[in-house]
């Protein structure tokens, strides 16, 4: 198997998509591998799964900067110390800089518990079940300056019941970022997502676009 796509997870908290992502990369063949989990919070439930994965951490508060673009820029400065070729956002609860973001263009992922372009931002089952939608469900996208929106990787859709709770729906949906999260992984790693204007294509075998994990300094 050639090189896997070194990864950086950024975390705020429980990690549960994390987790999924960590399992993923243990199978064999898994075109990708997990170099770095960071958070922007020392008590991050996620920072012990990554412990327990022999994964390299770290913490970077944003509390310790004056500004967003000095603590982006150190965020940057520790995903390139570790090689990293592709960010993905799991539970990242910090609005990140244009400059970052144009800097990971194309390589950086973010995981969203709606049906993107719907309910983007946050309490989205609760406003799902406002709305009335009968189906919700979770979306993984690359990451633009504009909050959740982006070339759409991947989703997956569950039904919403009539009984349902901002809780019970959320709950159904994680059980489907667990899935979609490491396949739309595996799809990037593999070079099968091309980007074509505002989309994201995603084709049956390589297109010869692989990400590459960038030269050691």
């Amino acid at each position: 198997m050639s090189e896997r796509l070194k990864v950086a997870v950024l975390i705020s908290g429980r990690g549960s998509n994390l987790q999924a992502l960590l399992r993923a990369c243990t199978a064999p063949g898994y075109p990708a591998e997990i170099v770095l989990v960071l958070s922007n919070r020392a008590d991050a439930a996620g920072l012990a799964f990554a412990h327990e994965a022999g994964v390299a951490t770290a913490v970077i508060s944003h509390r310790d900067f004056p500004d967003r673009a000095g603590f982006d820029a150190a965020m940057d400065a520790e995903i390139r110390r570790h090689g990293a070729g592709l960010i993905c956002l799991a539970g990242f609860m910090r609005l990140i800089g244009d400059t970052f973001i144009e800097a990971w263009r194309d390589r950086m992922i973010n995981i969203h518990p709606s049906l993107l372009p719907s309910f983007r931002g946050l309490d989205t089952h609760a406003r799902a079940l406002e709305a009335g939608v009968k189906l919700a469900g979770c979306t993984v996208h690359f990451v633009r300056p504009e909050v959740d929106t982006g070339p759409i990787i991947a989703q997956a859709a569950v039904p919403v019941l009539p009984d349902d709770t901002p809780d019970t729906l959320a709950a159904r949906i994680l059980e489907q970022e667990h899935v979609i999260y490491p396949m739309a992984l595996r799809l990037v790693a593999e070079g099968r997502v091309a980007i074509e204007g505002d989309h994201a294509v995603v084709a049956a075998g390589t297109t010869g676009t692989a990400l590459r994990n960038p030269d050691p300094a």
